[in-house]
């Protein structure tokens, strides 16, 4: 299992105080209050960061790291993704899933005992909710929405995921 997850993605300076903006998938930045540092990767770069002040601007959240005082100072720090441990990242409610915990698991046809049909390689943003992305026998990549009407059971330490329906991989 990962034990770091991308919690933010560092977006444009706001204001003139060095702030940046964050984009977070999870959605959720309550977990953020807990948090003094963080690590953030640049590519295969990694640097870590104290966190000065947090907030949120007029249409999204954001972050002051300290020694970035300046919207020019902060600015090289866009595009970075903001990594936290397991146990700092955003809390799950019942049914969800970290994406990362998703990522390798076997994907098998009606039961766990079914046959496998593919591997699950990313869960993505669609328009309409989130889609699994499976890549097949083979090779081939489908998007399958993430929804109880196509993904049954998923077993996180058993490494499964059930498709209930195999006519949405053609």
């Amino acid at each position: 299992m990962t034990e770091r997850f991308i919690t933010g993605i560092i977006g444009q300076p706001f204001g003139v105080k060095g702030y940046v903006k964050v984009r977070l998938p999870s959605g959720d930045c309550s977990h953020f209050e807990q948090l003094d540092q963080v690590t953030v990767r640049f590519g295969s770069q990694e640097k870590t960061l104290v966190i000065d002040n947090i907030g949120n601007g007029p249409t999204s959240f954001i972050v002051k790291f300290k020694g970035y005082d300046s919207p020019e100072s902060a600015k090289v720090l866009q595009g970075g993704e903001i990594l936290v441990d397991r146990t700092k990242a955003a809390p799950l409610d019942e049914d969800e899933y970290y994406i990362e915990d998703l990522r390798g698991l076997a994907v098998h046809l009606g039961l766990v005992s079914g046959p496998k049909v593919g591997t699950v390689t990313d869960v993505v943003e669609g328009g309409g909710g989130q889609l699994m992305e499976i890549e097949t026998a083979h090779n081939e990549r489908r998007l399958v929405p993430f929804r109880n009407e196509f993904i049954g059971d998923i077993d996180i330490r058993g490494g499964t995921v059930v498709l209930k329906e195999g006519w949405i991989l053609e």
